[in-house]
């Protein structure tokens, strides 16, 4: 258990944030590199509510000191009060956890600051870019968008990852991490802004590591014109 948790812990109990202790039921390796992780939610989920994208912050100890990161939930059942979280496993404490996660492993959970606004009008095409880190919640949108179609641009491979995209339906294009993500802009810049001329009501999400999609944000939004409404942006990850 994470003793005290800083400034950080202090400022979500002003928000009201809601806290919980989840309890690991099972772990498997889906990769070499991502690992998925089943909790019982100690009363989340009944307490709370589900909505798509819905992500929970995790408390760490880091030498001692607290360290909370944001996972989505992965297949969240109410009724069982049960669901999964994903790790894009690499260096540091919340990888470290993960890697020995073992049922009966309890771990502190907090939420606040999660929501989902489902874009009205429903989307005639989703434009998604996103990454190992963003898997989960990227799999949750396009559930919550049912029969719209996709481009999905996303940054590394995702060859023996759990990416629900339907052949036919979403067209995912691979783009290797180069540059601490400026290929991944390059690709972007050069494919979105055709697509969005024959597209009547896009909808474009973007979820990367921080730098990326700031720079993604502010093409998208002032130099291609859509309006803030028909986007969402949200750094997943700082680039060390």
């Amino acid at each position: 258990m994470v003793q005290g948790r800083g400034w950080e812990g202090a400022v979500l109990r002003l928000l009201r944030a809601k806290d919980f202790s989840l309890t690991v039921t099972d772990a498997e390796d889906v990769t070499a590199d991502y690992r998925r992780v089943r909790f019982t939610d100690g009363g989340m989920l009944a307490a709370t509510g589900v909505h798509p994208t819905m992500w929970v912050r995790l408390w760490f100890d880091n030498a001692g000191r607290p360290h909370q990161r944001a996972y989505t939930l992965v297949d969240p059942d109410p009724a069982a009060g049960t669901f999964g979280l994903e790790f894009a496993l690499h260096e540091g404490c919340a990888s470290d956890w993960a890697r020995a996660a073992k049922p009966g492993d309890t771990i502190e959970a907090t939420v606040q600051g999660t929501g989902f606004e489902e874009p009205s009008p429903t989307p005639s095409h989703l434009f998604a870019v996103g990454d190992p880190a963003s898997l989960p919640a990227l799999n949750s949108l396009l559930d919550a968008l049912g029969s719209a179609p996709a481009t999905i641009w996303f940054e590394g491979t995702l060859d023996g990852l759990p990416c629900r995209a339907e052949p036919g339906r979403h067209e995912v294009r691979e783009v290797p991490r180069r540059d601490s993500g400026a290929a991944l802009v390059e690709r972007v810049r050069t494919d979105l802004p055709e697509l969005l001329r024959a597209t009547g009501n896009p909808y474009v999400w973007i979820a990367c590591d921080t730098a990326t999609t700031r720079t993604l944000s502010a093409f998208v939004r002032k130099e291609l014109g859509v309006p803030r409404q028909r986007t969402h942006a949200l750094g997943y990850w700082r680039a060390g």
